[in-house]
């Protein structure tokens, strides 16, 4: 069994609208089991095939004349000067929905669509699974830290293995071993060091030089291993927001990982009871939430802007964005008392901006929801933009 992916609906309306959809994503996200499974009317090609790559790199034109529509090009980047030759068919053939492009190396497919095939293609990003697509299929625990703690992967849940062994696969096989090569790592234990640190500072504001320093590299190096940790899916920088303030506000990015059971793995927290005694659980619970809202941003298409909001002496917001010009707040606590205090940064930031506050929320670790006087208690488990 596996769970429906929201990211269809969306993708079935923009097939009719472009010749070319793209579909990128972490490895083991999804991809091809949902595209094999969701448009299974499209013909399946893998271009980690090494016949069928080294057909398409020699003649490119007899490959796209044998696979000529209704195709899905699976991990496309293999190919790049492909993507030259599919913009020429597409604009001869005028067939919406030709292809599906799909890849796991963010940097190397963005690249050759921005380079050979803008204005053809409809973007689209798979995550693991959503809380919403976890609740679907049963998978979803009533306790937020077996959740956080186990990761979103799909093998976890279509094929029970255990996070654990999961984990330190994908440490080794994707993070290790590729990403290592991409960047032709000389120390991988450097490497390794440099990804653990990340994982102990998810959640808090990026400061290179002190990671560079810490990890016993250039601030070059360090900059260009998160680039290659976020292109590939690992981690993500949040931006901040600093919309016409009259004060300094921070202009730093945080760091999150896209997975916490990856996040977790790292940081050698082996079960939820480890996670709520940890000295980190409200970065990590923070993490979780705002990853929620990535999934529900990218799965549903609704090509939100999300930040964050912090002043220079500490007034902060974890979450902000915008509907139209009207601007939601969230609060994330790693607690299921929630205080009227705990109100405190959305309630100083309303006073900046108060004509255009549509909604102020806490998020907690609790199954409950209430709405009171200076906005709503929501539960992690109803999270919705």
């Amino acid at each position: 069994m596996s769970a429906n992916r929201r990211i269809k609906t969306e993708m079935d309306i923009y097939k009719n609208k472009y010749p070319i959809l793209a579909l990128t994503g972490p490895r083991q996200s999804g991809k091809t089991t949902f595209l094999k499974t969701q448009f299974s009317e499209y013909q399946y090609v893998s271009l980690e095939n090494l016949d069928l790559r080294k057909f398409a790199t020699e003649d490119p034109n007899a490959f796209l004349a044998q696979y000529d529509k209704y195709v899905i090009f699976d991990e496309a980047q293999r190919v790049p000067h492909l993507f030259s030759y599919l913009q020429t068919k597409v604009d001869e053939d005028k067939i919406m929905g030709q292809y599906i492009l799909s890849g796991s190396q963010n940097f190397h497919l963005m690249q050759n669509i921005t380079q050979s095939l803008a204005g053809r293609v409809a973007l689209f990003k798979l995550l693991p699974f959503d809380i919403s697509e976890m609740q679907e299929a049963n998978w979803l625990n009533e306790d937020y830290a077996v959740n956080l703690q186990r990761g979103f992967y799909p093998a976890i849940y279509d094929r029970t293995i255990p996070s654990k062994v999961f984990y330190s696969n994908y440490v080794q096989t994707y993070v290790e071993r590729d990403l290592s090569e991409l960047i032709h790592v000389k120390d991988l234990k450097q490497f390794r060091n440099f990804i653990s640190l990340c994982a102990a500072r998810a959640g808090q504001l990026l400061n290179l030089s002190s990671l560079a320093n810490e990890c016993g590299i250039s601030q070059p190096t360090a900059k260009s291993w998160i680039s290659v940790l976020e292109s590939s899916y690992i981690v993500y920088q949040f931006q901040p927001y600093f919309s016409n303030f009259n004060k300094r506000v921070t202009k730093s990015s945080k760091l999150y990982f896209y997975d916490t059971g990856l996040l977790c793995f790292l940081l050698k927290l082996n079960d939820a009871e480890s996670v709520k005694l940890s000295a980190l659980k409200g970065s990590l619970f923070e993490n979780y939430v705002i990853n929620e809202y990535m999934k529900k941003n990218y799965h549903n298409n609704l090509l939100l802007d999300l930040w964050f909001w912090r002043d220079a002496v500490g007034h902060e917001v974890d979450l902000i964005w915008q509907n139209s010009e009207l601007i939601n707040l969230v609060e994330i606590k790693a607690s299921e008392t929630i205080m009227t205090a705990m109100f405190k940064g959305l309630t100083y930031f309303e006073k900046l901006k108060p004509d255009l506050i549509q909604s102020k929320a806490i998020v907690h670790t609790g199954l409950f929801s209430q709405n009171r006087t200076l906005g709503k208690v929501m539960s992690w488990k109803e999270i919705a933009l």
